[in-house]
Protein backbone atom coordinates (compact mmCIF):
# COMPACT_ATOMS: atom_id res chain seq x y z
CA UNK A 1 0.00 0.00 0.00
CA UNK A 2 1.48 3.26 -0.85
CA UNK A 3 0.43 6.46 0.45
CA UNK A 4 -0.11 9.66 -0.51
CA UNK A 5 -1.27 13.26 0.56
CA UNK A 6 -3.78 13.30 -2.32
CA UNK A 7 -5.01 11.18 -4.96
CA UNK A 8 -7.03 12.34 -8.25
CA UNK A 9 -9.35 10.07 -10.00
CA UNK A 10 -9.21 10.82 -13.84
CA UNK A 11 -6.75 13.42 -15.70
CA UNK A 12 -9.25 15.67 -17.48
CA UNK A 13 -9.88 19.52 -17.34
CA UNK A 14 -10.29 19.68 -13.34
CA UNK A 15 -7.96 16.84 -12.63
CA UNK A 16 -5.00 17.77 -14.31
CA UNK A 17 -4.20 21.11 -13.00
CA UNK A 18 -5.01 19.86 -9.58
CA UNK A 19 -2.59 17.21 -9.00
CA UNK A 20 -0.06 19.58 -10.72
CA UNK A 21 -0.65 22.81 -8.37
CA UNK A 22 -1.19 20.19 -5.28
CA UNK A 23 1.88 18.51 -6.01
CA UNK A 24 3.57 22.05 -6.55
CA UNK A 25 2.05 22.83 -3.09
CA UNK A 26 4.41 19.98 -1.40
CA UNK A 27 1.85 17.36 -1.52
CA UNK A 28 3.09 13.79 -2.38
CA UNK A 29 0.32 13.40 -5.44
CA UNK A 30 -1.14 10.55 -7.48
CA UNK A 31 -2.70 11.04 -10.91
CA UNK A 32 -4.81 7.90 -12.40
CA UNK A 33 -5.98 7.99 -15.51
CA UNK A 34 -7.33 4.77 -17.29
CA UNK A 35 -7.51 5.93 -20.83
CA UNK A 36 -6.10 9.11 -21.86
CA UNK A 37 -4.45 12.44 -20.44
CA UNK A 38 -6.76 15.54 -20.93
CA UNK A 39 -9.65 13.40 -20.62
CA UNK A 40 -13.00 13.93 -23.11
CA UNK A 41 -11.98 17.84 -24.05
CA UNK A 42 -8.70 16.99 -25.47
CA UNK A 43 -9.39 13.48 -26.78
CA UNK A 44 -12.56 13.58 -28.67
CA UNK A 45 -14.68 16.27 -26.76
CA UNK A 46 -13.86 19.95 -27.28
CA UNK A 47 -10.46 20.17 -29.14
CA UNK A 48 -11.28 17.71 -32.01
CA UNK A 49 -14.49 18.63 -32.58
CA UNK A 50 -13.85 22.44 -32.70
CA UNK A 51 -10.98 21.99 -34.74
CA UNK A 52 -13.43 19.90 -37.36
CA UNK A 53 -16.04 22.63 -37.49
CA UNK A 54 -13.56 25.40 -38.17
CA UNK A 55 -12.64 23.15 -41.50
CA UNK A 56 -16.49 22.53 -41.68
CA UNK A 57 -17.02 26.42 -41.64
CA UNK A 58 -14.06 27.21 -44.65
CA UNK A 59 -16.10 24.72 -46.90
CA UNK A 60 -19.08 26.60 -46.39
CA UNK A 61 -17.52 29.92 -46.65
CA UNK A 62 -15.57 29.08 -50.07
CA UNK A 63 -18.78 27.52 -51.38
CA UNK A 64 -20.54 30.83 -50.55
CA UNK A 65 -17.69 33.44 -51.27
CA UNK A 66 -18.83 34.10 -54.71
CA UNK A 67 -21.79 35.96 -53.04
CA UNK A 68 -18.77 38.42 -51.59
CA UNK A 69 -17.10 38.47 -55.31
CA UNK A 70 -15.10 35.89 -54.82
CA UNK A 71 -14.88 32.88 -57.11
CA UNK A 72 -13.44 29.93 -56.23
CA UNK A 73 -14.40 27.15 -58.80
CA UNK A 74 -15.55 23.82 -57.64
CA UNK A 75 -15.02 23.53 -53.64
CA UNK A 76 -13.68 19.79 -52.84
CA UNK A 77 -12.87 18.56 -49.14
CA UNK A 78 -9.94 16.33 -48.27
CA UNK A 79 -11.65 14.37 -45.26
CA UNK A 80 -8.10 12.64 -44.40
CA UNK A 81 -6.60 15.64 -44.52
CA UNK A 82 -9.50 17.04 -42.44
CA UNK A 83 -9.10 13.58 -40.07
CA UNK A 84 -4.82 14.02 -39.88
CA UNK A 85 -5.12 17.92 -38.72
CA UNK A 86 -7.73 17.43 -35.87
CA UNK A 87 -5.37 14.28 -34.90
CA UNK A 88 -2.28 16.72 -34.77
CA UNK A 89 -3.99 19.11 -32.64
CA UNK A 90 -5.29 16.37 -30.41
CA UNK A 91 -1.67 15.00 -30.23
CA UNK A 92 0.02 18.49 -29.57
CA UNK A 93 -2.26 19.18 -26.68
CA UNK A 94 -2.12 15.38 -25.21
CA UNK A 95 1.63 15.41 -25.18
CA UNK A 96 1.97 19.05 -23.81
CA UNK A 97 -0.77 17.63 -20.75
CA UNK A 98 1.30 14.80 -20.38
CA UNK A 99 4.72 16.96 -20.53
CA UNK A 100 3.51 19.28 -17.75
CA UNK A 101 2.55 15.89 -15.92
CA UNK A 102 6.33 14.62 -16.43
CA UNK A 103 7.75 17.49 -15.33
CA UNK A 104 6.23 18.42 -12.31
CA UNK A 105 7.99 17.35 -8.72
CA UNK A 106 6.25 15.18 -6.34
CA UNK A 107 3.57 13.60 -8.90
CA UNK A 108 2.83 10.07 -10.22
CA UNK A 109 0.91 8.82 -13.14
CA UNK A 110 -0.87 6.06 -12.73
CA UNK A 111 -2.61 4.49 -15.79
CA UNK A 112 -5.42 2.26 -15.03
CA UNK A 113 -8.92 1.98 -13.67
CA UNK A 114 -9.56 2.90 -10.16
CA UNK A 115 -11.30 0.94 -7.70
CA UNK A 116 -12.22 1.98 -4.11
CA UNK A 117 -11.76 -0.96 -1.65
CA UNK A 118 -12.09 0.98 1.25
CA UNK A 119 -12.70 5.02 2.37
CA UNK A 120 -9.51 6.16 1.75
CA UNK A 121 -7.88 3.06 -0.62
CA UNK A 122 -7.90 2.78 -4.45
CA UNK A 123 -6.60 0.00 -6.33
CA UNK A 124 -5.25 0.92 -9.72
CA UNK A 125 -5.58 -1.81 -12.17
CA UNK A 126 -4.03 -1.33 -15.44
CA UNK A 127 -4.47 -3.52 -18.53
CA UNK A 128 -1.71 -5.94 -18.17
CA UNK A 129 -3.66 -6.55 -15.13
CA UNK A 130 -1.32 -5.18 -12.55
CA UNK A 131 -2.98 -3.82 -9.82
CA UNK A 132 -1.22 -1.25 -7.48
CA UNK A 133 -2.87 -0.51 -4.18
CA UNK A 134 -3.01 3.71 -3.25
CA UNK A 135 -4.92 5.48 -0.15
CA UNK A 136 -4.65 8.94 0.41
CA UNK A 137 -5.50 11.55 3.04
CA UNK A 138 -7.30 13.17 0.01
CA UNK A 139 -8.97 11.86 -2.83
CA UNK A 140 -10.88 13.86 -5.70
CA UNK A 141 -13.05 12.17 -8.56
CA UNK A 142 -12.58 13.74 -11.64
CA UNK A 143 -14.22 10.62 -13.92
CA UNK A 144 -16.14 12.50 -16.60
CA UNK A 145 -19.34 11.16 -18.10
CA UNK A 146 -20.21 9.06 -21.59
CA UNK A 147 -22.39 8.90 -24.07
CA UNK A 148 -25.91 7.71 -22.69
CA UNK A 149 -27.00 4.95 -25.01
CA UNK A 150 -30.98 4.84 -24.88
CA UNK A 151 -32.65 1.19 -24.49
CA UNK A 152 -34.37 0.87 -27.69
CA UNK A 153 -35.01 -2.25 -29.97
CA UNK A 154 -31.99 -3.12 -32.06
CA UNK A 155 -30.02 -0.93 -31.15
CA UNK A 156 -27.06 -3.37 -30.10
CA UNK A 157 -27.21 -5.11 -33.33
CA UNK A 158 -26.36 -2.52 -35.45
CA UNK A 159 -22.63 0.10 -35.40
CA UNK A 160 -23.74 2.96 -34.01
CA UNK A 161 -21.60 6.13 -33.74
CA UNK A 162 -21.05 8.65 -30.27
CA UNK A 163 -19.81 11.65 -30.12
CA UNK A 164 -16.06 9.51 -29.29
CA UNK A 165 -16.18 6.82 -32.27
CA UNK A 166 -17.20 9.37 -34.90
CA UNK A 167 -13.94 11.12 -34.59
CA UNK A 168 -12.52 8.21 -36.27
CA UNK A 169 -14.26 8.13 -39.52
CA UNK A 170 -12.26 7.69 -42.06
CA UNK A 171 -14.74 8.80 -45.25
CA UNK A 172 -17.70 11.30 -44.71
CA UNK A 173 -20.77 9.38 -44.72
CA UNK A 174 -23.33 9.24 -46.95
CA UNK A 175 -26.30 9.73 -45.03
CA UNK A 176 -25.72 10.46 -41.14
CA UNK A 177 -28.83 10.04 -38.94
CA UNK A 178 -28.95 11.57 -35.64
CA UNK A 179 -30.72 10.75 -32.79
CA UNK A 180 -30.79 13.79 -30.78
CA UNK A 181 -31.79 17.52 -31.69
CA UNK A 182 -28.78 19.00 -29.34
CA UNK A 183 -26.11 20.78 -28.88
CA UNK A 184 -23.60 17.19 -29.39
CA UNK A 185 -26.14 16.34 -31.91
CA UNK A 186 -26.54 19.47 -33.97
CA UNK A 187 -23.15 20.58 -34.02
CA UNK A 188 -22.07 17.10 -35.87
CA UNK A 189 -25.14 17.62 -37.92
CA UNK A 190 -24.05 20.73 -38.89
CA UNK A 191 -20.63 19.68 -40.17
CA UNK A 192 -21.19 16.35 -41.81
CA UNK A 193 -23.65 18.17 -43.97
CA UNK A 194 -21.28 20.46 -45.00
CA UNK A 195 -18.17 17.88 -45.51
CA UNK A 196 -20.83 16.46 -47.77
CA UNK A 197 -23.15 13.96 -45.99
CA UNK A 198 -26.78 14.19 -45.98
CA UNK A 199 -28.19 14.58 -42.53
CA UNK A 200 -31.28 13.86 -40.75
CA UNK A 201 -31.75 14.95 -36.97
CA UNK A 202 -33.96 13.37 -35.24
CA UNK A 203 -35.37 14.30 -31.57
CA UNK A 204 -38.11 13.77 -29.39
CA UNK A 205 -38.91 17.06 -28.14
CA UNK A 206 -41.19 19.59 -30.23
CA UNK A 207 -37.98 21.50 -31.10
CA UNK A 208 -34.79 21.20 -30.79
CA UNK A 209 -32.29 22.47 -28.51
CA UNK A 210 -35.31 22.19 -26.03
CA UNK A 211 -34.52 24.17 -23.11
CA UNK A 212 -33.86 27.06 -25.26
CA UNK A 213 -36.22 29.65 -25.54
CA UNK A 214 -38.98 28.65 -28.68
CA UNK A 215 -37.92 31.58 -30.78
CA UNK A 216 -34.22 31.07 -30.71
CA UNK A 217 -34.65 27.32 -31.70
CA UNK A 218 -37.24 28.50 -34.48
CA UNK A 219 -33.98 30.46 -35.90
CA UNK A 220 -31.74 28.02 -35.52
CA UNK A 221 -34.12 25.39 -37.09
CA UNK A 222 -34.32 27.25 -40.30
CA UNK A 223 -30.69 28.11 -40.77
CA UNK A 224 -29.96 24.30 -40.57
CA UNK A 225 -33.04 23.21 -42.72
CA UNK A 226 -31.63 26.19 -45.18
CA UNK A 227 -28.26 24.19 -45.38
CA UNK A 228 -30.49 21.27 -46.42
CA UNK A 229 -30.18 19.35 -43.33
CA UNK A 230 -34.13 17.69 -42.09
CA UNK A 231 -35.26 17.93 -39.23
CA UNK A 232 -37.92 15.86 -37.34
CA UNK A 233 -39.36 16.26 -34.11
CA UNK A 234 -41.79 15.07 -31.79
CA UNK A 235 -40.91 11.98 -32.34
CA UNK A 236 -39.87 8.26 -31.07
CA UNK A 237 -37.87 5.85 -32.22
CA UNK A 238 -39.13 2.42 -31.86
CA UNK A 239 -36.49 0.41 -33.03
CA UNK A 240 -33.50 0.42 -35.66
CA UNK A 241 -32.20 -2.42 -37.50
CA UNK A 242 -30.15 -3.62 -40.71
CA UNK A 243 -31.86 -2.85 -44.13
CA UNK A 244 -29.11 -4.67 -46.63
CA UNK A 245 -26.03 -2.76 -45.80
CA UNK A 246 -27.81 0.64 -44.58
CA UNK A 247 -29.35 0.88 -40.81
CA UNK A 248 -32.63 1.51 -40.60
CA UNK A 249 -34.68 3.46 -37.99
CA UNK A 250 -38.55 3.49 -37.27
CA UNK A 251 -40.14 6.61 -35.93
CA UNK A 252 -43.31 7.11 -34.58
CA UNK A 253 -45.02 10.46 -33.81
CA UNK A 254 -47.92 9.06 -32.04
CA UNK A 255 -50.53 9.29 -35.02
CA UNK A 256 -48.03 7.47 -37.72
CA UNK A 257 -45.09 5.32 -38.59
CA UNK A 258 -41.53 6.23 -40.68
CA UNK A 259 -38.88 4.79 -41.53
CA UNK A 260 -35.96 6.06 -42.54
CA UNK A 261 -32.45 4.41 -43.82
CA UNK A 262 -29.22 5.99 -43.35
CA UNK A 263 -25.49 4.59 -43.70
CA UNK A 264 -24.68 5.69 -40.15
CA UNK A 265 -26.25 6.41 -37.13
CA UNK A 266 -24.77 9.16 -34.56
CA UNK A 267 -26.28 8.63 -31.15
CA UNK A 268 -26.32 11.62 -29.04
CA UNK A 269 -29.07 12.04 -26.72
CA UNK A 270 -26.83 12.90 -23.61
CA UNK A 271 -24.32 12.10 -21.55
CA UNK A 272 -24.37 9.65 -18.13
CA UNK A 273 -21.49 9.76 -15.41
CA UNK A 274 -19.18 7.42 -14.94
CA UNK A 275 -19.19 6.22 -11.72
CA UNK A 276 -20.41 2.23 -11.72
CA UNK A 277 -16.95 0.66 -11.98
CA UNK A 278 -15.60 2.92 -9.16
CA UNK A 279 -16.73 0.86 -6.34
CA UNK A 280 -18.44 3.66 -4.24
CA UNK A 281 -19.56 1.19 -2.35
CA UNK A 282 -16.74 0.36 -1.04
CA UNK A 283 -16.08 3.80 0.46
CA UNK A 284 -20.00 5.22 1.28
CA UNK A 285 -19.76 7.87 -1.21
CA UNK A 286 -22.87 8.82 -2.23
CA UNK A 287 -24.88 9.29 -5.72
CA UNK A 288 -28.12 10.65 -6.97
CA UNK A 289 -31.18 8.26 -9.28
CA UNK A 290 -28.92 8.95 -12.41
CA UNK A 291 -25.29 8.21 -10.42
CA UNK A 292 -23.92 11.42 -10.26
CA UNK A 293 -21.99 11.64 -7.22
CA UNK A 294 -23.80 14.50 -4.54
CA UNK A 295 -21.90 17.19 -3.63
CA UNK A 296 -21.94 20.42 -1.30
CA UNK A 297 -21.27 23.57 -2.14
CA UNK A 298 -17.27 23.34 -2.34
CA UNK A 299 -17.79 20.08 -4.00
CA UNK A 300 -17.16 17.52 -0.78
CA UNK A 301 -19.03 14.42 -1.05
CA UNK A 302 -21.09 12.84 2.08
CA UNK A 303 -17.63 11.23 3.03
CA UNK A 304 -14.63 14.21 4.64
CA UNK A 305 -11.93 14.58 2.31
CA UNK A 306 -13.09 12.89 -0.82
CA UNK A 307 -14.43 15.38 -2.96
CA UNK A 308 -16.03 15.49 -6.51
CA UNK A 309 -15.30 17.50 -9.66
CA UNK A 310 -16.57 18.29 -13.37
CA UNK A 311 -19.37 16.48 -15.05
CA UNK A 312 -19.41 12.79 -12.70
CA UNK A 313 -21.10 15.43 -10.15
CA UNK A 314 -23.93 16.61 -12.21
CA UNK A 315 -25.33 19.62 -12.72
CA UNK A 316 -23.68 22.18 -15.98
CA UNK A 317 -21.24 19.42 -18.38
CA UNK A 318 -19.24 22.02 -19.18
CA UNK A 319 -15.22 22.06 -19.38
CA UNK A 320 -15.17 25.55 -18.41
CA UNK A 321 -17.11 24.42 -15.11
CA UNK A 322 -15.02 21.69 -14.33
CA UNK A 323 -12.11 23.86 -14.83
CA UNK A 324 -13.43 26.60 -12.13
CA UNK A 325 -14.44 23.37 -10.22
CA UNK A 326 -10.61 22.60 -9.69
CA UNK A 327 -9.63 26.23 -8.65
CA UNK A 328 -12.70 26.22 -6.01
CA UNK A 329 -11.22 23.61 -4.27
CA UNK A 330 -7.57 24.24 -4.68
CA UNK A 331 -7.67 27.18 -2.90
CA UNK A 332 -10.00 26.50 -0.19
CA UNK A 333 -8.13 23.78 0.64
CA UNK A 334 -4.13 25.08 -0.31
CA UNK A 335 -4.74 28.61 0.17
CA UNK A 336 -7.51 28.62 3.14
CA UNK A 337 -9.83 30.39 1.05
CA UNK A 338 -13.81 29.82 1.26
CA UNK A 339 -15.24 29.78 -2.31
CA UNK A 340 -18.43 27.86 -2.85
CA UNK A 341 -20.16 27.24 -6.44
CA UNK A 342 -23.12 29.61 -5.20
CA UNK A 343 -24.36 31.86 -8.04
CA UNK A 344 -21.44 31.42 -10.04
CA UNK A 345 -22.06 32.29 -13.68
CA UNK A 346 -22.57 29.29 -15.73
CA UNK A 347 -21.80 30.44 -19.49
CA UNK A 348 -21.92 28.43 -22.66
CA UNK A 349 -21.63 27.80 -26.12
CA UNK A 350 -22.73 25.59 -29.16
CA UNK A 351 -20.28 25.88 -31.74
CA UNK A 352 -23.00 25.66 -34.48
CA UNK A 353 -22.56 28.05 -37.34
CA UNK A 354 -23.78 31.39 -36.37
CA UNK A 355 -22.72 30.21 -32.79
CA UNK A 356 -25.42 30.24 -29.56
CA UNK A 357 -23.72 32.00 -26.63
CA UNK A 358 -26.03 31.98 -23.52
CA UNK A 359 -25.55 33.24 -20.15
CA UNK A 360 -28.13 33.48 -17.34
CA UNK A 361 -31.91 32.94 -17.48
CA UNK A 362 -33.74 32.20 -20.44
CA UNK A 363 -37.08 34.45 -20.78
CA UNK A 364 -39.26 31.09 -20.64
CA UNK A 365 -37.46 30.77 -17.23
CA UNK A 366 -38.03 34.53 -15.94
CA UNK A 367 -41.83 33.87 -17.00
CA UNK A 368 -41.94 30.55 -15.00
CA UNK A 369 -39.97 32.64 -12.15
CA UNK A 370 -42.69 35.20 -12.55
CA UNK A 371 -40.12 37.81 -12.77
CA UNK A 372 -41.16 41.65 -13.48
CA UNK A 373 -39.04 41.33 -16.72
CA UNK A 374 -38.52 43.03 -20.41
CA UNK A 375 -36.97 40.90 -23.52
CA UNK A 376 -34.90 42.89 -26.34
CA UNK A 377 -34.82 41.18 -29.29
CA UNK A 378 -32.34 42.12 -32.33
CA UNK A 379 -32.20 40.15 -36.06
CA UNK A 380 -28.47 39.52 -37.18
CA UNK A 381 -29.99 40.99 -40.07
CA UNK A 382 -30.10 44.43 -38.59
CA UNK A 383 -26.61 44.30 -37.31
CA UNK A 384 -24.00 46.55 -39.78
CA UNK A 385 -21.44 44.16 -39.18
CA UNK A 386 -23.37 41.40 -40.16
CA UNK A 387 -24.22 42.88 -43.47
CA UNK A 388 -20.73 43.92 -44.23
CA UNK A 389 -19.14 40.70 -43.66
CA UNK A 390 -22.37 38.55 -44.97
CA UNK A 391 -23.11 37.04 -41.84
CA UNK A 392 -26.32 38.05 -41.24
CA UNK A 393 -28.68 34.60 -40.14
CA UNK A 394 -29.73 34.48 -36.45
CA UNK A 395 -30.26 37.18 -33.79
CA UNK A 396 -29.58 38.49 -30.36
CA UNK A 397 -31.58 38.40 -27.52
CA UNK A 398 -31.65 39.72 -23.62
CA UNK A 399 -33.73 39.41 -20.91
CA UNK A 400 -33.58 42.57 -18.41
CA UNK A 401 -35.13 43.51 -15.00
CA UNK A 402 -37.45 46.01 -15.52
CA UNK A 403 -37.34 47.54 -12.07
CA UNK A 404 -33.37 47.34 -11.42
CA UNK A 405 -32.32 47.50 -15.37
CA UNK A 406 -29.96 44.29 -14.26
CA UNK A 407 -29.31 42.13 -17.33
CA UNK A 408 -30.88 38.54 -16.24
CA UNK A 409 -29.86 36.34 -19.28
CA UNK A 410 -28.66 36.58 -22.78
CA UNK A 411 -28.75 34.31 -25.75
CA UNK A 412 -26.74 35.30 -28.54
CA UNK A 413 -27.28 33.07 -31.98
CA UNK A 414 -24.71 35.06 -34.13
CA UNK A 415 -21.25 34.80 -35.54
CA UNK A 416 -18.63 34.95 -32.55
CA UNK A 417 -21.88 34.79 -30.61
CA UNK A 418 -19.65 32.72 -27.74
CA UNK A 419 -17.61 36.62 -27.51
CA UNK A 420 -20.47 38.59 -27.75
CA UNK A 421 -22.18 36.90 -25.33
CA UNK A 422 -18.74 37.31 -22.91
CA UNK A 423 -19.33 40.76 -22.87
CA UNK A 424 -22.85 40.59 -21.42
CA UNK A 425 -21.54 38.10 -18.88
CA UNK A 426 -19.13 40.35 -17.23
CA UNK A 427 -21.27 43.09 -17.23
CA UNK A 428 -23.67 41.00 -15.72
CA UNK A 429 -21.18 40.16 -13.02
CA UNK A 430 -20.06 43.52 -12.82
CA UNK A 431 -23.66 44.86 -12.06
CA UNK A 432 -23.56 47.26 -15.03
CA UNK A 433 -27.24 47.64 -15.64
CA UNK A 434 -28.48 47.52 -19.97
CA UNK A 435 -29.25 50.77 -20.03
CA UNK A 436 -25.34 51.53 -19.62
CA UNK A 437 -24.69 49.36 -22.47
CA UNK A 438 -27.25 50.94 -24.30
CA UNK A 439 -25.66 54.69 -24.19
CA UNK A 440 -21.98 52.67 -24.22
CA UNK A 441 -18.94 53.67 -26.74
CA UNK A 442 -17.89 50.70 -28.52
CA UNK A 443 -15.30 50.24 -31.75
CA UNK A 444 -17.60 50.95 -35.09
CA UNK A 445 -17.93 48.55 -36.53
CA UNK A 446 -17.95 45.55 -34.44
CA UNK A 447 -20.30 42.78 -33.46
CA UNK A 448 -20.07 43.98 -30.07
CA UNK A 449 -21.03 47.44 -30.74
CA UNK A 450 -24.49 46.18 -31.50
CA UNK A 451 -25.61 45.79 -28.43
CA UNK A 452 -26.37 49.42 -28.51
CA UNK A 453 -29.22 48.46 -31.09
CA UNK A 454 -29.94 45.89 -29.07
CA UNK A 455 -30.81 47.29 -25.93
CA UNK A 456 -32.48 50.17 -27.89
CA UNK A 457 -35.40 47.41 -28.37
CA UNK A 458 -36.31 48.69 -25.10
CA UNK A 459 -38.33 51.63 -24.53
CA UNK A 460 -37.01 53.91 -21.99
Amino acid sequence: MKHYDAIIIGAGQAGVPLAKKMAEAGKKTALIEKRMVGGTCINDGCTPTKAMVASARAVYQAKKSAELGVITGDVRVDFKQVKKRKDDIVASFKGGAEKGIEETKNLKLYMGEAVFTAEKEIVVKSKSGKETHLSADLIFINTGAQTRIPDIEGLQDVDYLTSTSILDLDEVPEHLIVLGGNYIGLEFGQMFKRFGSRVTILEKAAHIISKEDKDISENLTDILIEEGIEIVTNVNVEKVGWNGDQIEVILNNGKKQRKIKGSHLLIAVGRTPQTKSLGLEFCGVATDDHGHITVNSQLETNVKGIYALGDVKGGPAFTHIAYNDYTIVYRNLVEQKNFTTENRPVPYCMFTDPQLGRIGISEEEAKKQQLNYEVAVLPMKNVARGIETGETRGMMKAVVDKQTKEILGAAILAPEGGEIMSVLQLAMEGGITYDKIRYGVFAHPTYAESLNNLFMKILP
